[in-house]
């Protein structure tokens, strides 16, 4: 199988850009300095090529009841024009993917879904049909690019007559950016202030330069997978396929916030099950005390004997310090509990801390 292009992969490689296999597509791990875009994001403004995450539809008379039934969180709480965090459950209550959902309105759901799953998101989808509603996947024809950061707002205001100011976090709108048609959401991966423009694939290269002149006066940076890593991890922001997977529930995970039991999902006699007899593991945060960076799939060791194992872990820029996340059994998952991490055959101190690890000024 061929490794897929975003229709912005000639302009990477003209900026630089290292390129790497991510989730079957060729993109940028970083330019120059993974570091500095990081930084860039925090104190000023950066810009990701997100255009290999999925875009899928469901439209009809019965696409609010259809939501309803294979996400967890509960769309109809959502007005038109809002956006929300939640997953797509398996019966036994495990991610088939975490999502974000797009409410048109109560007959029109727009989903952003990840790039490795969007077609195992959509024959799932497709198999759980239910009512008069026609469901699409439309990745195909749309990029997606995140203008993340404190300068966010300036300059992508500089580049469309829509008042930016007047949407609100996890809100989004249909507008004109850099003249061309698409969909303004204050949404994404970052934790700092910022927007993913949703537009077409012939006008991603287009938008994707205007932007840099808007953003230049602002010291505007391009960032690659390797800053939008280390940004999320500052956050706690999971990442399917590491953080969570179709072995884990969001109870288990930290985001049974997203999970409400009012509504008729999918996994939810599950989860009730598991929620009432409580967690086994949970995932947490942590630093490193000694020296050493913890990486994925790492094994974590307990005075007790029990063990764990590291999903996501790194250098914080931001911080200074190594940190990351792991699973551990529930009654050693607390602030403050100490446990020793094997990197690469030796035992290195670590500790359970409050996440998120870092807040945004």
């Amino acid at each position: 199988m061929s490794v897929k292009k975003t229709p912005l992969n000639r302009i990477h490689r003209e900026m630089g850009g290292r390129m790497v296999e991510f989730a079957g597509w060729e993109m940028p791990v970083q330019y120059k300095s993974a570091v500095e875009e990081h930084h860039a994001v925090r104190k000023a403004v950066g810009v990701f090529d997100v255009s290999h995450m999925g875009q899928l539809e469901i439209v009809g008379p019965d696409a609010e009841q259809m939501v309803r039934s294979v996400t967890c969180n509960d769309v109809g709480r959502l007005q038109d024009g809002q956006a929300q965090y939640s997953a797509f459950l398996t019966p036994a209550g495990t991610f088939v993917d975490d999502i974000v959902v797009y409410r048109f309105n109560a007959e029109r759901f727009f989903i952003c879904v990840n790039a490795g799953t969007t077609q195992k998101d959509f024959d799932w989808v497709v198999q759980n049909q239910a009512g008069n509603v026609e469901i699409s996947n439309l990745s195909d024809q749309y990029a997606q690019i995140a203008v993340q950061g404190p300068l966010a707002e300036a300059t992508v205001q500089a580049l469309t007559e829509t008042d930016l100011s007047g949407i609100k976090f996890y809100w989004f709108t249909e507008g004109q950016v850099a003249g061309k048609p698409g969909i303004i959401s204050r949404t994404g991966y970052t934790g700092e202030p910022g927007f993913e423009l949703y537009v077409s694939t012939e006008d991603a290269e287009h938008v994707w330069t205007r932007v840099f002149e808007a953003g230049k006066p602002h010291g505007i940076k391009a960032a690659g997978l390797a800053a939008r890593n280390s940004l999320r991890l500052e956050m706690r922001y999971p990442l399917y396929g590491n953080d969570i997977d179709e072995n884990r529930t969001p109870l288990e995970a930290g985001l049974g916030w997203i999970v409400k039991f009012n509504a008729p999902f999918i996994g939810r006699e599950s989860l009730e099950k598991q929620k009432e007899s409580g967690v086994t593991r949970k995932l947490v945060g942590f630093t490193m005390v000694d020296a050493g960076i913890a990486r994925d799939g790492y094994s974590a060791h307990l005075e007790d004997g029990s063990t764990g194992e590291v999903t996501s872990g790194g250098f914080s820029p931001s911080l200074g310090k190594s940190i990351g996340l792991v699973y551990l059994p529930a009654q050693s998952a607390v602030v403050g509990c100490e446990f020793m991490v094997d990197i690469r055959g030796k035992l290195r101190k670590a500790e359970v801390v409050k996440t998120p690890f870092y807040t945004p000024s």
